[in-house]
């Protein structure tokens, strides 16, 4: 076999922590606590934590689903498999279509966060640092990523954890000192609906409030594109995306309890991303120095984040990539590392390009927004299809397994509570609370419309010339590989 270039991911790579990690650094706590979190105040108000809770609820019901389709179909392909074992092929490429698409958004739109938020941080400090000079920050951040993507799954992964171990561990300290200066004011109250915003009062508020906070999950599936690199996948990644949104929903809850009984239930509903009535605004104003750590935990988790979705775009391209429905070029994986190396370089160079060309065509953070649109409303898109797909794959392939309340029940759940966040993400105003987008935020419609409009051109195309293709989207390549290789760099031949 010596000469032969290896086609298969590295296998048993990395194990539980790191997989779990990387689902947790997808969601980006850090970022989410601080800065996307708080834009249910506005409607729930004091009530923000049982807005949360009721969105941890919701998304475990999603989160179930995928952890019992991972658990049935490791693959690197992911949502594209499971869409397409548990509806059509057809349905499977074009999730993994828009899934590599969005995924790929990622790290372009974190970095942004990196260099809007550094510089302006900067500025703040010294005024004489140029508030607009945010571009070396974002550079500086894809280089780390690419270089971390380029050295293979173990040192991505295991610089992931590093990370949202710090993330965590810093807010969470936070959160516990908040906790206790509040001492009195401490009340189970904010898990009701007496302090929601005005307008929105009662249940209501709190509806609209879990709706915005809904947002702040997505990323828990990102464990399940790097199976063919874990060992044990199918137990690794049931128990890696249950544990993450489990585990990260309730850091939301304790986090979002802390700083509503120190701030005041009351006052909530004007707490936002910035300013005074912020976490770094509080922190600056009551805790010294310690505003810094805050700082430098939103920035970790924009790194983090980018990082576990370009491990996600890439293993996904990777997987299209090895069925030639991607053009091979993606599945070439470097010699020693088993690192996708052309995926991580076409990765890198499209992060940078997409961040500068948006972000010095408009301005940082405008460009973010477009980017956030974009990639929300694609992703709860595809929760909505995995959904439907594990009730489609228990009733036709795994009826032997079938649960009433597992894969019926929690999937509807899931939808129904999807459906909302994603008409929130796209602007359209079928409820009260949600905000018609403004130009050029509102190109986010039409540029998802023109890509998924190319997926299904190239569909077409394929099942007309190579139908065979479309068919490999529900292949699961690890189950045809499952014995040890016995070359000392652990590639496998298939």
């Amino acid at each position: 076999m010596a000469g032969q270039e290896p086609l298969g991911l590295r296998r048993e790579a990395i194990g539980l922590r790191e997989v779990l990690f990387q689902s947790i650094t997808a969601m980006a706590p850090a970022a989410a606590v601080a800065a996307s979190i708080p834009s249910g105040a506005a409607f729930a108000g004091g009530s923000l934590p049982l807005a949360v809770l009721v969105a941890l609820v919701a998304c475990l019901f999603t989160a179930s689903c995928v952890a019992e389709l991972a658990r049935r179909l490791p693959s690197a392909g992911s949502v594209a498999t499971y869409a397409a074992q548990g509806l059509h092929p057809a349905v499977g490429f074009l999730v993994g279509w828009g899934y590599v698409f969005v995924e790929a958004l990622v790290p372009p739109l974190l970095l942004l966060q990196l260099g809007f938020t550094t510089a302006g941080t900067l500025h703040q400090e010294w005024p004489s640092y140029p508030e607009d000079l945010w571009w070396p920050w974002a550079v500086a951040g894809a280089v780390v990523i690419a270089a971390a993507g380029y050295f293979g799954v173990r040192a991505s992964a295991r610089f992931g954890t590093i990370l949202g171990a710090f993330e965590i561990l810093v807010l969470l300290v936070f959160a516990v000192w908040l906790i206790v200066r509040a001492g009195g004011d401490n009340t189970l109250s904010v898990f009701g609906t007496s302090h929601t915003a005005k307008g929105y009062e009662g249940i209501s508020g709190v509806f609209a409030g879990s709706v915005y906070t809904v947002l702040a999950f997505a990323g828990f599936e990102a464990a399940a594109p790097l199976a063919e690199e874990t060992k044990d996948p199918r137990r690794t990644m049931h128990r890696a995306v249950l544990g993450a949104a489990l585990a990260i929903g309730l850091f939301y809850v304790v986090t979002t309890y802390a700083m509503t009984v120190y701030f005041g239930p009351d006052r909530f509903a004007g707490f936002g991303a910035s300013g005074a009535a912020s976490w770094e605004g509080v922190a600056r104003a009551s805790f010294g120095l310690f505003w810094v750590l805050v700082f430098l935990t939103v920035v970790n988790s924009t790194v983090a984040n980018a990082n576990a979705c370009a491990n996600v775009s890439t293993r996904t391209a990777f997987a299209f990539a090895r069925i030639k429905v991607f053009p091979a070029v993606f599945a070439r994986l470097h010699p020693r590392h088993l690192s996708p190396v052309a995926g991580v370089l076409v990765q890198g160079v499209v992060a940078v390009a997409v961040m500068l060309g948006l972000g010095l065509y408009y301005d940082p953070v405008t460009a973010f927004l477009l980017l956030a649109t974009v990639i929300v409303t694609v992703v709860i898109g595809v929760y909505i299809v995995v959904n439907a797909a594990c009730t489609g794959y228990f009733l036709r392939r795994g009826r032997e397994s079938f649960s009433p309340v597992k894969h019926l029940l929690f999937p509807l759940l899931g939808i129904a509570a999807f459906v909302p966040a994603l008409l929130t993400a796209a602007g359209l105003p079928v409820f009260d609370f949600v905000t018609t987008l403004s130009a050029p935020v509102s190109y986010a419609g039409p540029i998802v419309g023109v890509w998924m409009a190319a997926g299904v051109v190239v569909l077409l195309v394929l099942l007309r010339r190579r139908p065979g293709r479309i068919a490999e989207t529900a292949r699961v390549h690890l189950d045809e590989s499952s014995a040890p290789d016995p070359r000392p760099n652990g590639a496998v031949q298939q």
